[in-house]
């Protein structure tokens, strides 16, 4: 494994308490970082913290809930140091329908969470690693953001969404040290398979490339030098992880 330097970097990961989101706290605390893990499965939660070790802590929150994201970052800020990485992970695939049969209701949601609470983290984030001219920022999108993924028209919206919003946020922060990127997964081997039909699993895996989905560790590594201060340059950008299936 490369070793990225964290040292003295306080990060927030959002979703943190499994998949994809914990194995980039684990990474990051791997590399130097303390790691306060923000999700809203409390039980989950726990468990991660005990996994993880002394550089974690933990924050229970609900993402599309402003008001408590704002005072879980001055629990941080207070309790931990300055935030100056964050990774929001935290999201949901949501129902697997063909879209003049989607519940309107079910598309409100899935928006609001995947959409509108990576707004909500990012805005509570922002301005102090504003005001201290550093920080950076991973925004978790999605294959289905690029390309669409039939039946899932919400989450494919609402990820490319993600991706607006990284190209726009990172334009406005770039003169203040701050590099806001995204990644681009396609499926991997975490909880959101269970929510899919077999069917649709299937229809994932063929169209990888590398004839596999991806592997949390993977993700981990592509966030660990994102967030470092190596990554001095990169900012408003995408970056695939999708084996092969898109290359844009």
């Amino acid at each position: 494994m490369n070793q990225i330097d964290l040292n003295g970097q306080v990060a927030v990961v959002t979703g943190g308490a499994q998949g994809l989101g914990f194995a980039m706290a684990r990474r990051l605390i791997e590399s130097g970082a303390k790691v306060s893990l923000w999700d809203i499965n409390a039980a989950v939660l726990e468990q991660a913290i005990a996994a993880l070790g002394p550089a974690a802590s933990a924050e229970t929150v609900d993402i599309t809930d402003l008001p408590g994201l704002q005072a879980a970052h001055e629990r941080v800020e207070s309790a931990i140091g300055p935030v100056s990485i964050l990774v929001n992970s935290a999201g949901i695939a949501g129902s697997n329908a063909p879209l003049e049969e989607y519940d309107p209701d079910e598309w409100r949601r899935i928006v609001e969470i995947n959409l509108n609470g990576t707004f909500y983290v990012n805005k509570v984030c922002v301005p102090s690693m504003k005001a201290r001219n550093y920080g950076r920022i991973v925004n978790i999108a999605s294959v289905a953001g690029k390309e669409g993924n039939p039946n899932l028209s919400a989450y494919s919206a609402a990820k490319a969404g993600v991706i607006g919003l990284v190209k726009s946020l990172g334009k406005e922060l770039a003169k203040y040290d701050i590099a806001v990127n995204a990644i681009t997964p396609a499926t991997a081997k975490t909880r959101i398979l269970d929510t899919l039909t077999p069917e649709f699993i299937d229809y994932m895996l063929v169209r990888i490339p590398r004839g596999r989905f991806l592997e949390v560790e993977e993700a981990a590594a592509m966030v660990a030098w994102l967030v470092s201060k190596e990554n001095s340059f990169t900012t408003a950008s995408v970056f695939d992880l999708s084996g092969g299936r898109t290359t844009y």
